[in-house]
């Protein structure tokens, strides 16, 4: 597998430089220089196949010979060793649940993967990889599980003071061991524009190993385009052959992956882009005019992003061509208003518990079959959490029914450790120097 920057097509990195790197130095995000289709016969019998024969063969394609095939075998059988179920809600709307891995949130399988592939790369006697993760809610959590207890690792997550529920701070906060958490008084935007920096400077790059666990690195990218076609395996298995797709969007990476499975090969009729009022991509499909803002906080605190990091991959992936995108993506914006009313309806007609993010899907799911009622393809909305790492966002009736698992209830009680800090680069850049040994 070989990789460029999207800021310079004729840049060629292996995949294992792109992951420990994450960025390349013009600031762009590495891209596979070839997009592989999978075998017609695999994609016309795709249901026969289980999720983790389905991610070996996505894997295998796309990394070609960077890890021996018997490694990256053992690596997916333990990286991904949990569902990710499709559920049925009606006859034409379905919903993939992503949030059975041990933090609750789909950023698991990113987190998981890229923590093995970094541990498979890394030599014994080679410097520790510190690795820097921005999180606006649940990313910050998935890797720290992921990447917990790792050898020679050592992860630093930044998050916005205040803008994460308390159930994620919990588990952002009381892990220890390798793993650090510094509250950022400021947005995601601001944790993740230090994590950026942080990357172009020199004295920190000469003096520490840095590497992201962000959406930004390839190796987030990757395990998220297994369950897409996992969920289009379990759907042919109940008669569908076209799909929508409904994404909670915030930096773009979830709906990213998807658009690299189309690129695959996987039968995908449209996708969704479901947002929250922090709406740069809403805006530009329907202006023309790609404008970043600050974010917004909101009750689907992990979409709260003004700048998305990965759209240049999806530009990139349709080579700039918006109209061309259009025929692939429609977005909708939802407001917290709207995202508390939609909770109600699909608990009382469906007995559904969606959190902030789903319920948005759902939302953009209603939406888009209002405006093409005779579209009889699978409506499939993502569930990217679990509901628990949200309760107080719920009234008392749906509350009550909330289910806590194992992993959360052993959560409270244990003391948050995290150094807090201001937004300004140097600060951080101090921190990461006083604390580098």
């Amino acid at each position: 597998m070989r990789l460029y920057s999207t800021n310079n097509k004729d840049l060629r990195v292996s995949f294992q430089e792109a992951v420990f790197n994450s960025m390349p130095k013009d600031k762009g995000l590495y891209m596979p220089v070839e997009i592989p289709r999978l075998e017609q016969e695999f994609i016309d019998n795709i249901e026969q196949y289980s999720f983790q024969e389905i991610a070996y063969r996505v894997a295998s394609a796309l990394l070609g010979d960077e890890i021996p095939y018997a490694d990256l075998r053992t690596l997916i059988n333990e990286a991904i060793n949990f569902e990710a179920p499709v559920v049925k809600l009606d006859e034409q709307t379905f919903v993939l649940e992503l949030f059975h891995g041990p933090s609750l949130a789909f950023k698991d399988f990113g987190a998981r993967f890229m923590s093995r592939v970094m541990a498979y790369f890394l030599k014994d006697g080679e410097q520790q990889l510190d690795v820097l993760v921005a999180t606006s809610g649940d990313t910050g959590g998935a890797v720290a599980l992921g990447f917990l207890g790792v050898p020679n690792t050592r992860v630093t997550i930044l998050y916005p003071q205040g803008k994460v529920s308390d159930v994620q701070e919990l588990q952002l906060t009381t892990n220890g061991q390798n793993i650090r958490a510094v509250s950022i008084d400021g947005t995601f935007d601001d944790c993740q524009a230090l994590v950026k920096q942080a990357f172009a400077d020199e004295e920190l790059n000469a003096k520490l190993r840095l590497t992201s666990a962000n959406s930004i690195n390839i190796a987030r990218l990757v395990p998220q385009a297994f369950y897409y076609f996992n969920a289009y395996a379990q759907l042919k298995r109940q008669g569908f052959s076209e799909v929508v797709f409904a994404v909670p969007s915030g930096n773009f990476g979830n709906i990213g992956a998807g658009m690299l499975a189309y690129k695959m090969g996987l039968p995908v009729k449209r996708f969704i882009a479901a947002t929250n009022i922090n709406d740069t991509v809403p805006r530009f499909l329907e202006t023309g005019v790609y404008q970043t803002k600050p974010s917004v906080q909101t009750y689907a605190n992990a979409m709260d992003v003004g700048a998305p990091s990965n759209w240049v991959r999806i530009m990139d992936l349709f080579d700039g061509d918006v109209d061309k995108l259009k025929t692939m993506l429609k977005a909708y914006r939802f407001t917290d208003e709207e995202t508390l009313r939609g909770m109600e309806p699909i608990f009382e007609k469906y007995g559904y518990i969606a959190c902030p993010h789903t319920a948005i899907a759902w939302l953009a799911v209603q939406a888009y079959v209002q405006e093409n009622p005779n579209d009889e393809s699978a409506k499939v909305f993502l569930s990217t959490a679990h509901a628990c790492k949200f309760p107080e966002v719920f009234p008392l009736a749906i509350r009550e029914k909330l289910v806590l698992p194992d992993q959360i209830s052993s959560l409270h009680g244990k003391a948050k450790q995290y150094k807090a800090l201001n937004k300004d680069f140097e600060g951080f850049k101090k921190y990461l120097l006083e604390n580098c040994e």
